[in-house]
């Protein structure tokens, strides 16, 4: 008999039909949000699953599926997984890096363009009928070219976001506690720095962090307090990593000139108060969302699971203590 997995999310049909060829699936086409009850019915019998970052695969839901033996999530992050408890059962979790890299960056620059020259406000004001005609003083936004783009995080997406910003001529600069290996700085052209002096001295800030409780509201008020006034933040990591309140405090009164995020607190949930501001560009957490990289993150969870549940390493492992 085959193992007994669950899909938890919608995906691509490709990929259940290769995930059929090796497991009885139990898929979830409908892509209704199970939350933890909901996973720990699905689960009940289950060798493995394919879960989403919004999936909680907490201690409670892996508890209450002792035949588990992998929960292999289509994303990179996974702060959704209690990663202590799949040690302690004996449960591979893994990953999905490298894949949305590209993708990710590609969005991080879209949201940097876009609150840099004011599109989604110019649209919005363009669609309701109020252009008159053109003005030479209308609309003025801030020139990318030549200014200092600052990462806070800088694994191989924030590596990714530095390289695109040869292009435009810009001034790189970033902080992680660990610097860099120099051959690996001279390939972005980037240059590590303090935190505090990353956010004073960047005019766009992408925030490229893994969420962990160490890391909530890294960018708060204080912070935020030490950018420039004609400085825009970025978001394309996680919510929670930014204070929201003190961010739509800081954009309603122009301590910042704008910001564009593609994740927010509690999500799909989020502070009504960015929805009255018209210096931020807001996207609904699609960081990774091109039918390419989507298929690919699903295929590579495939891969994992595969692996796992045929006793072999799965590629990217997480929690490798498990296999002791």
């Amino acid at each position: 008999m085959k193992p007994k997995i669950l899909v938890a999310r919608e995906v691509f049909p490709e990929v259940l039909e290769r995930l059929r060829q090796h497991f009885e699936v139990d898929d979830n086409q409908a892509d209704a949000v199970l939350g933890v009850e909901g996973l720990k019915a699905r689960l009940a019998g289950k060798a493995g699953a394919l879960t989403a970052a919004t999936d909680p695969v907490t201690a409670e839901v892996i508890a209450a599926a002792p035949g588990l033996k992998a929960i292999c999530n289509f994303a990179v992050g996974y702060n959704n997984i209690d990663l202590t408890a799949c040690s302690k059962a004996g449960v591979m979790a893994t990953n999905t890096p490298g894949v949305l890299d590209d993708t990710t960056a590609d969005l991080a620059w879209a949201l940097l363009m876009a609150s840099a020259r004011r599109l989604p406000a110019a649209e919005r004001w363009l669609r309701n009928g109020e252009w008159k005609g053109w003005q030479f003083i209308q609309w003025l936004g801030s020139d990318v070219h030549h200014a200092t783009l600052g990462i806070l995080g800088m694994g191989r997406i924030g590596q990714t976001v530095a390289r695109r910003a040869l292009g435009f001529d810009m001034k790189v600069i970033y902080h992680k506690r660990t610097p860099l290996p120099a051959e690996r700085e001279a390939e972005c052209r980037a240059t590590w720095v303090d935190k505090q002096t990353l956010l004073r001295e960047s005019d766009f800030l992408v925030l490229l962090l893994p969420y962990s409780p160490e890391n909530h509201h890294t960018i708060g008020a204080a912070e935020l307090a030490l950018m420039k006034p004609t400085a825009h933040l970025i978001n394309v990591a996680r919510g929670g990593i930014v204070d929201d309140e003190a961010l739509i405090s800081a954009l309603r009164q122009r301590q910042l000139s704008g910001a564009g995020l593609d994740v927010y607190e509690g999500e799909p949930k989020f502070n009504p108060g960015f929805l009255e501001l018209d210096n931020v560009a807001l996207t609904p957490h699609i960081g990774s969302s091109s039918r390419a990289t989507r298929m690919a993150m699903a295929m590579t969870a495939a891969d994992n699971l595969i692996a796992a549940l045929a006793g072999q390493r799965p590629p990217n492992l997480l929690n490798p203590d498990v296999l002791k």
